[in-house]
Formats: structure tokens, C-alpha cells, sequence
């Protein structure tokens, strides 16, 4: 399959994470983000040429389409080693650095969201880092390259459970498996409307808002009593209505974190 590569020209970072969760929302699945531009990428038949007029008003973007074995040369090109704030490294196989965190994740991201570059992925690596996990069941939702599911094994949890309805992510987190050595994670393609069952002590969330608010009736379900829920991929202006839905399904709010204009929420089941 392939992937359309959109690039947004001559916009400054507050256009920027601005647009990634209008486009996170329709879909796109990557994002590359510099001092003024940003690209972002979505499967070829998601791709809706209308409707990112309509997300991108007035600036202008180019597209190109990306087949399937050109992707590791993109990512490649612009994936830097990230270190979240002195406590975890996340980088690529490939990347010869000296390690000085407590923690290291290793990640080969194909088109699936979690390099650990984007602040989403680091608030939610925050939250976690000040949480008991040990020996806790957890749950990823939309695990994209695994990289939240690695960090709670990493932390303790006793099992981990991710799903993600995209192929490619699915394929991609399991590579990242092997490359951290996990042994208590499992992955799954999965559609979203078919969550499990089962519950969770802790559920990690990091998705978009239009996502969180469909599905917080089943994420409040999936939450053991006085079980935790980590909820991002979320604008600071996002934050009234996701509490004030997730209050109505039993879920208390009890932190949260800023980072850039994005936040997470953290949610404790009554």
C-alpha cells in the first residue's frame, strides 16, 4: 500500500501542532515537523484531497506519493534520537549514542505513530514515569509503534495488551518487540470497535480527541475500579470537553500536563 506524503509550507510551530490534530483526526498517521513546514503522511486510499483544503485553508501544500519500500528512507532521513526528559531514550537500531537514562527504547518507526519526537508520546511517557506500573495489566490503545507498550513493560507492568486497526503499525510494533527484547506484550490488529472485554488497571490512550470521545463509554468499561486512564492526543482546548465526557462515564480527573499546546489527561475510575 502506498502513502500520499503531504508537506505544509511556511507555517511556525503553533500552526503546526494545530494542524497535526486537525489531520490526526482525518486520519494521518506520521508526521515530520520542522522549523517551518510540516509533512504528514496518510494511506493512499484514505487520502481525501477536499477535505485537507478544507483542514489547511489558506496555506499551501504539495503533495507526492510514497510507495510502501521508499518509507525507511524518509524516516531515516529526519528521525533523531529523543531523549524524554532524563529519563527514557528512544532512538533506532542505527543510532551509535551513549545512553545515559535510565531507561533506553529502541524503535524503527515504519508509518506508525510514536517516535517519541512529538509531545504527545512524551507527556504520556511523563505521567507514566511518576505511576506505580509494577505488576499492573495494561492496555494500549492504538499502540502505533509500540513505544507506550514498551515503556510499561519496561516499568513493571505484568502484561501488556496493544491493538491498533492499522496494519502496518501492528507489523511494525512487532518488530519493535523483538528489538526491546518484550516478552509480556501482545499486539493485535484490531478494529477499534471491537475492544476487548477484559479489564485493565491501567489504559493508556494516546489517539486523538475525536477517538477519545466515541470511545470513552468502552475505555471507562475496560477500567477496573480505581484503575487509571492516560488520555492524549490532545489540544489544551480539548481539555473541558474530554473531562466533562469522561466525568459522565465515571471517570474523575486528577492530572494533568502541558506540553506545547498539547496535553494529557489523567483519569481515575470511581
Amino acid at each position: 500500500m502506498n502513502y500520499v506524503e503531504v508537506t505544509i509550507n511556511n507555517i511556525d510551530e503553533d500552526q503546526q501542532e494545530i494542524l497535526v490534530a486537525q489531520l490526526s483526526d482525518a486520519g494521518y498517521e506520521g508526521f515530520v515537523q520542522s522549523a517551518d513546514s510540516l509533512q504528514a503522511y496518510i494511506d493512499e486510499p484514505t487520502y481525501d484531497a477536499t477535505e485537507l483544503k478544507e483542514i489547511t485553508g489558506d496555506s499551501f501544500f504539495e503533495t507526492k506519493i510514497i510507495p510502501k519500500q521508499n518509507w525507511n528512507e524518509v524516516w531515516e532521513s529526519n528521525f533523531e534520537p529523543v531523549i524524554v526528559e532524563d529519563f527514557c531514550t528512544i532512538r533506532a537500531d542505527f543510532h551509535d549514542i551513549e545512553v545515559t537514562t535510565p531507561y533506553e527504547i529502541i524503535i524503527t518507526p515504519k508509518m506508525s505513530f510514536g517516535t517519541g519526537h512529538h509531545a504527545t508520546t512524551q507527556l504520556v511517557m511523563m505521567a507514566m514515569k511518576h505511576m506505580d506500573i509494577a505488576g499492573k495489566t495494561v492496555f494500549d490503545f492504538g499502540t502505533g509503534t509500540g513505544v507506550l507498550a514498551i515503556m510499561a513493560e519496561k516499568l513493571g507492568a505484568a502484561s501488556v495488551f496493544g491493538i491498533d486497526n492499522d496494519e502496518w503499525s501492528v507489523e511494525n510494533a512487532l518488530e519493535n518487540l523483538g528489538r526491546n527484547n518484550s516478552t509480556r506484550i501482545t499486539v493485535e490488529q484490531n478494529n477499534t470497535d471491537l475492544l476487548p472485554q477484559a479489564q485493565y488497571d491501567i489504559i493508556l490512550a494516546n489517539i486523538n480527541r475525536h477517538i477519545l470521545l466515541q470511545y470513552m463509554p468502552q475505555l471507562a468499561t475496560c477500567t477496573v475500579k480505581d484503575g487509571i486512564v492516560l488520555m492524549s492526543g490532545l489540544l489544551t482546548s480539548d481539555k473541558d470537553i474530554i473531562t466533562a465526557t469522561a466525568g459522565a462515564q465515571g471517570l474523575e480527573l486528577f492530572d494533568y500536563q502541558e506540553l506545547n499546546n498539547w496535553i494529557v489527561l489523567s483519569f481515575r475510575r470511581k
